[in-house]
């Protein structure tokens, strides 16, 4: 049976990227919507295509998501939950090949730059990619045996990719924080329990502390 739009979660990336899997993880029951970017992963919830999106917003190791302080106080969602995903890279080659062939390694520059060592380690050249899941569609597409991808293991399970080496991360604790959006307030009471306030506000830039600017001031969330 076919899901209803009522029942999607949308992220950006494509499938298996780490939205998805962080998507799959916190509502396994709803069906992940892949979304090119963030703002139409926002615009699925406002036009009624998903119920709710799943959005990162910072992360342990490469601090916050660029764009995304930007995008949410404009969105006109309510965040009605947080998600925090353990984020676990892996090294993905086609089937059958070895390490020793491989030259250059693909990614989301944020990836490469969390899997250093790694990288180093390998001898492999660094090449930036819009996407994690991205990369892991286009080596399978391109059937390169000296290319290799840093992805999540669902993307290897989607485009049937070997895991040669688990865990790549330099960092174990390596976390990313996600919000949940919605079209509508969760209301809650104080006697429901503790729960998290988001703040969105403005400051005001003020160079050196002593002069004034005239600049549009920037938006923080807390």
């Amino acid at each position: 049976m076919k899901k209803s739009r009522s029942n999607r979660i949308a992220f950006q990336g494509e499938p298996g990227a780490n939205s998805h899997l962080a998507a799959q993880d916190a509502y396994p029951r709803m069906e992940a919507l892949s979304c090119p970017t963030f703002e139409d992963a926002i615009a699925a919830v406002k036009t009624g295509k998903a119920k709710l999106a799943m959005i990162p917003i910072e992360n342990s190791v490469a601090g916050r998501v660029a764009d995304i302080h930007h995008l949410l106080p404009h969105s006109g969602l309510h965040i009605v939950a947080e998600h925090f995903e353990r984020v676990r890279h892996q090294l993905l080659t086609l089937p059958g090949v070895k390490l020793t062939e491989l030259k250059t390694v693909h990614s989301h520059i944020m990836a490469l730059g969390q899997c250093r060592n790694a990288i180093r380690a390998l001898k492999l050249r660094p090449v930036v990619e819009a996407d994690t899941a991205g990369a892991a569609r286009h080596l399978r597409e391109t059937g390169d045996r000296s290319v290799a991808v840093i992805a999540s293991t669902l993307a290897a399970d989607i485009y049937g990719l070997k895991v040669a080496k688990a865990g790549i991360e330099d960092a174990k604790h390596n976390t990313t924080r996600f919000v949940v959006l919605s079209s509508r307030p969760e209301k809650v009471r104080a006697a429901d329990g503790p729960v998290i306030t988001s703040f969105v506000f403005r400051v005001r830039n003020v160079p050196r502390s002593t002069r004034r600017s005239e600049a549009s001031p920037p938006t923080a969330l807390t």
